[in-house]
């Protein structure tokens, strides 16, 4: 499972550059330098229970103010990638399944590149991991299926936000 966060915590930072032209790199990464936080995941397919599970549990972090994967790129072209994705622990109650925010998490430097369509993120052990991403605003769209997380890594889209 550990495997799987820090993968997405790779595919998350490829999606953000691709580019040789380090100048170029440096501009279009511009408008992807900040703190980005997973908000919410959008399965293709609306009826996959997994997906939807993994979904929910987003969301219901998300609404208590818990960001279980944020990724902070910086003007130098490095990333920090926070992931409590591995910590996740769903609890069956009376009334339902609840799930407490982690308080453990896994943290990663690396470098990255964008090219305004395409991040590229090269980990500590220089593997590289390109991701689909487009920005608009506060908000970035992220291919899952180029994230590689559990439960969050089928066909649809994982929305990070502005933080």
């Amino acid at each position: 499972m550990k495997h799987n966060l820090f993968l997405l915590c790779i595919a998350a930072t490829l999606l953000f550059s691709c580019s040789k032209d380090e100048e170029n790199n440096v501009d279009g990464a511009s408008a992807i330098i900040g703190a980005w936080r997973a908000t919410e995941f959008q399965a293709a397919d609306p009826n996959s229970a997994t997906l939807n599970f993994g979904a929910e549990i987003l969301a219901n972090l998300t609404a208590e103010e818990c960001y279980i994967l944020t990724f902070a790129f910086n003007a130098d072209l490095t990333v920090v990638v926070e992931n409590a994705i591995n910590y996740v622990v769903p609890n069956a109650t009376a009334t339902g399944i609840s799930v407490d925010c982690p308080t453990e998490k896994d943290t990663e430097s690396s470098t990255y590149t964008y090219d305004g369509s395409v991040l590229t993120i090269i980990d500590q052990d220089g593997v590289t991991q390109s991701i689909k991403v487009t920005i608009s605003g506060d908000v970035m769209t992220v291919d899952a299926t180029d994230l590689d997380v559990n439960n969050l890594d089928a066909a649809g889209s994982v929305i990070f936000r502005k933080a």
